[in-house]
Protein backbone atom coordinates (compact mmCIF):
# COMPACT_ATOMS: atom_id res chain seq x y z
CA UNK A 1 0.00 0.00 0.00
CA UNK A 2 2.98 2.25 0.62
CA UNK A 3 4.85 1.77 -2.35
CA UNK A 4 1.44 2.14 -4.65
CA UNK A 5 1.19 5.38 -2.45
CA UNK A 6 4.85 6.20 -2.98
CA UNK A 7 3.87 5.43 -7.45
CA UNK A 8 0.98 7.21 -7.33
CA UNK A 9 2.49 10.08 -6.53
CA UNK A 10 5.56 9.85 -8.22
CA UNK A 11 2.82 9.31 -11.33
CA UNK A 12 0.76 12.52 -10.57
CA UNK A 13 4.61 14.55 -10.55
CA UNK A 14 5.62 13.37 -14.25
CA UNK A 15 2.24 14.39 -15.50
CA UNK A 16 3.11 17.59 -14.36
CA UNK A 17 6.70 17.60 -16.06
CA UNK A 18 8.63 16.83 -13.00
CA UNK A 19 10.06 14.13 -10.56
CA UNK A 20 7.39 15.48 -8.05
CA UNK A 21 8.42 16.34 -4.44
CA UNK A 22 9.82 13.99 -2.03
CA UNK A 23 6.89 11.79 0.18
CA UNK A 24 7.36 11.92 3.55
CA UNK A 25 6.35 8.41 5.66
CA UNK A 26 4.19 10.32 7.78
CA UNK A 27 1.96 11.69 4.50
CA UNK A 28 1.96 8.24 3.07
CA UNK A 29 1.10 6.64 6.66
CA UNK A 30 -1.63 9.39 6.73
CA UNK A 31 -2.94 8.59 3.21
CA UNK A 32 -2.88 4.89 3.83
CA UNK A 33 -3.84 4.89 7.47
CA UNK A 34 -0.61 2.68 8.63
CA UNK A 35 1.64 3.18 11.46
CA UNK A 36 4.38 5.83 11.05
CA UNK A 37 6.92 2.94 13.00
CA UNK A 38 5.92 0.14 10.79
CA UNK A 39 6.85 2.08 7.58
CA UNK A 40 9.81 3.35 8.87
CA UNK A 41 11.17 -0.22 9.06
CA UNK A 42 9.45 -1.23 5.95
CA UNK A 43 11.02 2.01 4.20
CA UNK A 44 14.62 1.17 5.89
CA UNK A 45 14.61 -2.48 4.24
CA UNK A 46 12.89 -0.95 0.80
CA UNK A 47 15.92 1.80 0.94
CA UNK A 48 18.49 -0.92 1.16
CA UNK A 49 17.02 -3.18 -1.92
CA UNK A 50 17.47 -0.30 -3.72
CA UNK A 51 13.05 0.36 -4.34
CA UNK A 52 12.93 3.28 -2.96
CA UNK A 53 15.19 6.33 -2.31
CA UNK A 54 15.69 8.96 0.40
CA UNK A 55 15.66 12.91 0.02
CA UNK A 56 17.27 14.46 3.44
CA UNK A 57 16.71 18.04 4.27
CA UNK A 58 13.86 20.43 4.49
CA UNK A 59 11.13 18.88 2.03
CA UNK A 60 12.49 15.78 2.12
CA UNK A 61 10.93 11.81 1.84
CA UNK A 62 11.17 9.32 -0.07
CA UNK A 63 10.98 8.75 -4.24
CA UNK A 64 11.12 5.26 -5.77
CA UNK A 65 14.42 4.14 -6.40
CA UNK A 66 13.68 2.95 -10.06
CA UNK A 67 10.74 3.46 -12.34
CA UNK A 68 7.09 2.07 -11.12
CA UNK A 69 7.19 -0.36 -14.48
CA UNK A 70 10.20 -1.84 -13.22
CA UNK A 71 9.67 -2.95 -9.55
CA UNK A 72 7.12 -6.19 -9.38
CA UNK A 73 4.98 -6.81 -6.01
CA UNK A 74 7.64 -9.76 -5.35
CA UNK A 75 10.54 -7.41 -5.21
CA UNK A 76 8.65 -5.11 -2.45
CA UNK A 77 7.55 -8.54 -0.67
CA UNK A 78 11.42 -10.04 -0.93
CA UNK A 79 12.26 -6.56 0.25
CA UNK A 80 10.37 -6.16 3.44
CA UNK A 81 10.83 -9.84 3.73
CA UNK A 82 7.37 -10.77 3.88
CA UNK A 83 6.90 -14.57 3.81
CA UNK A 84 3.66 -15.40 0.89
CA UNK A 85 2.35 -18.74 2.90
CA UNK A 86 -1.07 -20.36 2.21
CA UNK A 87 0.02 -23.41 4.87
CA UNK A 88 0.61 -22.97 8.32
CA UNK A 89 3.95 -25.91 7.81
CA UNK A 90 7.28 -24.17 8.34
CA UNK A 91 10.72 -25.51 6.86
CA UNK A 92 12.23 -27.58 9.40
CA UNK A 93 8.98 -27.17 11.93
CA UNK A 94 7.47 -29.87 13.76
CA UNK A 95 4.69 -30.70 10.65
CA UNK A 96 1.76 -29.87 9.50
CA UNK A 97 -0.33 -31.60 12.42
CA UNK A 98 1.11 -33.46 15.82
CA UNK A 99 4.77 -33.45 14.05
CA UNK A 100 3.43 -35.35 10.57
CA UNK A 101 2.90 -34.20 7.19
CA UNK A 102 -0.55 -33.55 6.45
CA UNK A 103 -1.79 -34.39 3.29
CA UNK A 104 -2.99 -31.08 1.55
CA UNK A 105 0.83 -29.86 1.96
CA UNK A 106 2.09 -29.53 -1.43
CA UNK A 107 -1.20 -28.10 -2.18
CA UNK A 108 -0.98 -25.00 -0.34
CA UNK A 109 2.77 -24.82 -0.69
CA UNK A 110 1.93 -24.78 -4.79
CA UNK A 111 -0.71 -22.04 -4.10
CA UNK A 112 2.21 -19.82 -2.54
CA UNK A 113 4.60 -20.29 -4.65
CA UNK A 114 1.88 -19.37 -7.98
CA UNK A 115 0.75 -16.38 -5.65
CA UNK A 116 4.52 -15.87 -5.87
CA UNK A 117 5.05 -16.21 -9.34
CA UNK A 118 1.68 -13.85 -9.79
CA UNK A 119 3.54 -11.22 -7.93
CA UNK A 120 6.12 -11.27 -9.73
CA UNK A 121 4.39 -10.06 -13.51
CA UNK A 122 2.83 -7.06 -11.38
CA UNK A 123 4.02 -3.92 -11.13
CA UNK A 124 3.59 -1.26 -9.52
CA UNK A 125 2.49 0.55 -12.53
CA UNK A 126 -0.02 -2.19 -13.26
CA UNK A 127 -1.46 -1.41 -9.51
CA UNK A 128 -1.71 2.11 -9.93
CA UNK A 129 -3.11 2.31 -13.26
CA UNK A 130 -5.39 -0.27 -12.29
CA UNK A 131 -4.51 -2.86 -14.92
CA UNK A 132 -4.41 -5.86 -12.60
CA UNK A 133 -7.27 -8.56 -13.62
CA UNK A 134 -8.37 -11.06 -11.27
CA UNK A 135 -8.91 -13.39 -14.62
CA UNK A 136 -5.80 -12.67 -17.04
CA UNK A 137 -3.39 -15.07 -18.11
CA UNK A 138 -1.10 -16.52 -15.64
CA UNK A 139 2.12 -17.51 -17.62
CA UNK A 140 3.23 -19.61 -15.27
CA UNK A 141 0.75 -22.42 -15.65
CA UNK A 142 -0.02 -21.58 -19.14
CA UNK A 143 -3.69 -20.85 -18.46
CA UNK A 144 -5.72 -17.92 -19.68
CA UNK A 145 -9.00 -17.30 -18.24
CA UNK A 146 -10.64 -15.09 -20.08
CA UNK A 147 -13.96 -13.72 -19.28
CA UNK A 148 -15.19 -15.17 -22.84
CA UNK A 149 -14.10 -18.89 -21.42
CA UNK A 150 -15.88 -18.62 -18.11
CA UNK A 151 -17.96 -22.08 -19.13
CA UNK A 152 -14.35 -23.91 -20.84
CA UNK A 153 -12.49 -26.48 -18.55
CA UNK A 154 -9.21 -25.02 -17.47
CA UNK A 155 -6.47 -27.41 -18.11
CA UNK A 156 -3.30 -26.87 -16.75
CA UNK A 157 0.29 -27.24 -18.42
CA UNK A 158 0.84 -30.58 -17.74
CA UNK A 159 -2.32 -32.02 -17.57
CA UNK A 160 -6.12 -31.10 -16.62
CA UNK A 161 -8.25 -30.26 -12.79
Amino acid sequence: MAMVELASRAEAGALRGGLGRPVSLAEIADAQLLSLAYLEQLFARLRRSGLVASVRGPGGGYRLGKSAREITLAEITDAVEESIRATRCEEGGPGCAAGKRCLTHDLWAELGEQIRLFLGHVTLADVVNGQVLGRAAVPALGVSLAPEDEDLPVELAGGGL
